[in-house]
């Protein structure tokens, strides 16, 4: 597609009645509240695999905080919301983890975060108080958006949600295949990419109708039906 195809620094979405900006970073912002969301960003991933005796490299926890700092700097946002799993597991709570976190949320005092618990949150357990998050269960609406972290329908609200990672998968001219996470927009349903770095991703089965924004380049670019492949 280089050469042929421009990238977009963001793109603005229709979205449940609302206007939703898809960000290459990962992250949405709704506009007219001006709220940043972020879903599955599984911080401590890494320390919980060292910690269960798998020898993974260090590191991720502090470069995603770096990568949510830098979009906080960017986007000013009144409200950080995450949309499920912020801490992968209890070995999370470790020292070096939280000692981190610690750092990150003094850097950014007065900014309101509220995380909608997902499933990696209910194992791991609530973040610490001193990090002044505030968990909610799912669906969190507001103003008629609905706040989750597993994808669902509810009747005649718009959901944002994240968990499944999605990901889409392209063909290349010499049989190689290549996957970018992305967003997935249905009708009255927008699902995130993971924002964590350590996470993977999935595949989507996408329908008739769907919307699908790839990241690539620090880019994202809408890709149309026929690229995909199961």
């Amino acid at each position: 597609m280089r050469g042929r195809t421009r990238f977009a620094e963001r793109l603005d979405l229709d979205f449940g009645g609302t206007t939703w900006r898809a960000l290459p970073q990962l992250a949405a912002l709704w506009l007219p509240p001006r709220w940043l969301v972020v879903a599955d960003l599984h911080f401590g991933k890494a320390a919980t695999f060292r910690a269960r005796g798998v020898p993974v490299p260090g590191g991720t926890t502090e470069a995603g905080l770096a990568r949510l700092t830098a979009l906080i700097e960017q986007t000013r946002p009144r409200r950080l919301v995450f949309l499920g799993d912020l801490l992968h597991a209890r070995e999370a709570h470790g020292a070096g983890t939280m000692q981190q976190l610690a750092r990150w949320r003094a850097q950014h005092p007065a900014l309101p975060m509220t995380l909608v618990e997902g499933n990696h949150d209910r194992h791991a357990g609530a973040p610490p108080p001193a990090l002044s998050i505030d968990v909610v269960d799912e669906p969190w609406t507001m103003q008629g958006i609905a706040f989750c972290h597993h994808p669902q329908r509810i009747a005649n609200t718009a959901v944002v949600a994240g968990h499944l990672h999605p990901c889409v998968r392209l063909h290349g001219a010499a049989n190689d295949t290549l996957r970018l996470p992305c967003f997935w927009q249905r009708v009255d349903l927008l699902t995130l990419p993971a924002f964590g770095e350590f996470t993977g991703g999935a595949p989507i089965q996408r329908e008739r109708g769907d919307r699908v924004f790839a990241v690539a380049d620090a880019g994202l670019i809408e890709i149309p039906a026929a690229a995909l492949t199961v």
